[in-house]
């Protein structure tokens, strides 16, 4: 005991220090970084699985027994009733148009939605002539649905390999037999006179007054027009400003009777001084006179 009456343990030269040795303290230092702990709790057990799927798949039968199992469950579901098409619907497209879009997509229902690609299945249908725009979606129910904006002809063109319908973007809807199947349509011939259909739509609004007189309108030189009247009648007009030209020629028409005399061809290319050509019988006429104005004085 010391002095304060304390019981005193007296210290044995062979007692053990509790405190860690410095390798020891580093080791319990380095497994309680972050890094380590999630690699042991994650990382471990990872690689003992990864390990054993490698292991496992090393065999190839094993590996095509596997594969197959995924190609079944993969084709169990998409065979399923609820993910098969059995029909296709158009609409907006007309029977000739309709029966077009089924020849160009030969599809054989029923088929696995899984199998069909929209994208592909749109593209084929653009394609076709008459088709303006086309939007294709799988209905519920089992319904590929074709939904068409279909081209409207406004013109015919006659061109030396045929009779084409143009819409009003000038683009090529189909071809017909001859101008007698859309006598109901205004007829435009020439080289480019797809190029200026807005134009050409104008100039027959414009030639109204004509009626039935008109046959139609020709493209010269892919730059001008010129306007044909029955009687073999022509006005050829200037490469600017072609309705303004037209309207005039109708307005002195209509205040002359110019178009009911022997003209043949009324030339407005030169805004500033307008030409008549008299038909030929009418030239032959007017010289006989002449001369016989002439031999009578």
């Amino acid at each position: 005991m010391d002095g304060g009456g304390r019981l005193v343990q007296p210290l044995t030269p062979f007692a053990r220090d509790p405190a860690p040795s410095r390798l020891r303290y580093r080791m319990q230092r380095w497994m309680l970084t972050p890094g380590i702990r999630r690699g042991l709790k994650v990382g471990l057990p990872l690689a003992m699985v990864l390990g054993a799927a490698v292991a496992y798949l090393a065999d190839a039968g094993r590996r095509d027994a596997l594969l197959q199992a995924a190609v079944q469950i993969r084709e169990d579901i998409q065979q399923r009733p609820e993910f098969m098409v059995g029909l296709m619907a158009i609409d907006g497209a007309g029977a000739s148009l309709s029966a077009d879009i089924r020849g160009k997509v030969p599809l054989k229902f029923p088929v696995s939605s899984f199998d069909l690609d929209l994208e592909e299945i749109r593209g084929l249908i653009a394609e076709l002539a008459p088709v303006k725009s086309v939007s294709v979606r799988i209905r519920p129910g089992g319904v590929l649905q074709v939904d068409v904006a279909e081209r409207v002809p406004v013109l015919v063109w006659r061109t030396r390999e045929g009779v084409l319908l143009l819409d009003e973007t000038g683009a090529h809807i189909q071809s017909i037999p001859g101008r007698a199947d859309r006598m109901d349509l205004p007829l435009i011939a020439g080289d480019g006179a797809d190029r200026a259909v807005q134009q050409a739509l104008a100039l027959h609004e414009a030639a109204r007054p004509f009626g039935d007189r008109l046959r139609g309108f020709v493209r010269v030189g892919e730059r001008r027009w010129d306007v044909v009247l029955d009687r073999e009648q022509r006005i050829l007009l200037p490469a600017e400003g072609p309705v303004r030209a037209l309207e005039r020629v109708i307005a002195l028409s209509e205040a002359q009777d110019m178009l009911d005399r022997d003209v043949a061809v009324i030339d407005m290319r030169l805004a500033d001084r307008p030409t008549l050509r008299m038909t030929a019988e009418a030239t032959e006429n007017w010289w006989r006179i002449r001369d016989i104005n002439q031999n009578g004085q």
